[in-house]
């Protein structure tokens, strides 16, 4: 084998000018689908990063409470019973917290919003200070209005409100400010609440535009809940990859513990009002899903993205595996009579068919492997610049204010192997007609 593999890259090296014409080629096509790759796993990873930060956990235990029909309010009573069951029977947990629920607008003197209301104990929820990075000075105000500081622990005041930099944009608010929140209670009674700012926090993406954040005992008065009372315990864990599995083991835990339950629902908790409302049961029933489960309106980004990518990679693919095929065939007849020679002194067909196969294999692993390794160094060095993304549109699906390209290894991997396997399967043809060539017939042929 050593033999014909220095034959191989002899023979390659011989032909440096196609092999690198065809190197480059291949090279670029790899590096291309790493940085893609690279692309849609940034956005996942933002996805993750601020959905678990502001909306859910790995794992959240929820449900619905029904007076009557019609009736659906988003809550869990007897929180902190409910909140034991996850610690008596779920291991692996890092750590749980509790958010309220709402919906309602906020209205200050110039405009006003819908949004969902969550309430937050930001003496506890320590992953939620760590994700939320304050709006610089001058970022989301209109007329140029400067100290725009404020704090995120300040939501530990009464009547505050955390905003995030479009939201405070759109209604012309700053640090300070007054706002009114109106909402319907769960009995059908309007109510309103006077709260200040006392933050505005960098926008992340989608999840941020419709989300504002304000202390729990501020929910609980607006809807006159009791304290016992929360709108999702969320759990989050060791290993998030055990999301799915941990899920199933608090469905069974809370069954087991008497607890009347929702038949699993893949969907955001949102999403469940109108099916909730048109069942026929009184009282409290539990809802578990995973983050992914609560974040699923957002996959069509994903899929867009991964759909683009393989579009692109595939006519890029079929590009590549012509023009190898054609430059297999030009060395085939360039090298018809040394073929026809080697054959009549003994190389076998299996063996001349090795030879070309190593040839194009060589050729794919060193290409790819250089195309990988450009292609993840770009990715790393364009997240490290932090490269500013103008346009809001872009920000909303990007997760993210800047563009961010993360580097998976496995992506890397997949990709060298990937165009590896192609290339040797588009030198195959040409392998075996060489392979089937008669070695008179080869020795005879006139260029």
């Amino acid at each position: 084998m050593r033999v014909f593999l220095t034959i191989a890259l002899r023979n390659l090296l011989l032909a440096w000018r196609r092999s690198a014409f065809l190197g480059v080629a291949i090279a670029a096509v790899t590096l291309l689908m790493v940085l893609l790759l690279s692309l849609s796993q940034g956005i996942r990873d933002n996805l993750i990063f601020a959905a678990t930060a502001l909306t859910t956990g790995h794992v959240n235990v929820s449900g619905f409470y029904k007076t009557a029909q019609g009736d659906a309010s988003p809550i869990v009573t007897g929180a902190a019973e409910a909140r034991a069951v996850v610690e008596k029977h779920l291991e692996g947990v890092d750590f749980i917290v509790d958010r309220q629920n709402g919906f309602g607008k906020v209205v200050s003197a110039t405009s006003s919003l819908q949004s969902v209301f969550k309430g937050i104990d930001v003496s506890q929820d320590t992953r939620f200070l760590k994700a939320v990075q304050l709006a610089e000075e001058r970022e989301y105000v209109k007329d140029g209005r400067a100290e725009v500081i404020g704090s995120a622990e300040d939501l530990a005041k009464p009547n505050s409100i955390l905003l995030f930099a479009s939201q405070a944009k759109r209604l012309e608010v700053q640090v300070g400010d007054a706002l009114t929140l109106t909402t319907q209670t769960f009995r059908g009674m309007t109510n309103t609440a006077e709260v200040t700012v006392v933050a505005v926090a960098k926008d992340l993406g989608m999840i941020s535009s419709f989300h504002v954040f304000m202390p729990p005992k501020t929910l609980l008065d607006i809807y006159q809940l009791k304290e016992n009372t929360t709108g999702v315990i969320m759990v989050y864990l060791d290993d998030i990859d055990r999301a799915n599995e941990a899920r199933a083991e608090l469905y069974k835990a809370f069954e087991d513990e008497g607890y009347s339950m929702m038949e699993y629902d893949p969907r955001p908790y949102f999403m469940k009002f109108e099916g909730v409302m048109g069942e026929d049961w009184r009282g409290q029933r539990i809802d578990i899903t995973t983050w992914e489960d609560e974040t699923s309106f957002m996959s069509w980004i994903l899929t867009a993205v991964d759909t683009i990518s393989f579009i692109l990679i595939a006519v890029l693919t079929i590009i590549i595996a012509i023009g190898i095929t054609n430059t297999m065939w030009i060395a085939v007849r360039e090298r018809t009579r040394e073929l026809g020679t080697v054959r009549a002194i003994g190389m076998s067909k299996r063996q001349v068919l090795l030879l070309f196969m190593l040839e194009a294999l060589i050729l794919g692993f060193a290409s790819t492997v250089v195309g990988a390794a450009i292609g993840a160094g770009i990715a790393t060095g364009i997240t490290a610049a932090h490269i500013a993304v103008p346009i809001e549109a872009m920000q909303i699906i990007l997760m993210s204010e800047t563009v961010v390209l993360s580097v998976n290894l496995g992506h890397v991997i997949s990709a060298v192997l990937v165009f590896t396997l192609v290339t040797a399967l588009a030198a195959a043809w040409p392998a075996i007609r060489a392979s089937r060539l008669q070695p008179v017939t080869a020795i005879h042929h006139i260029d």
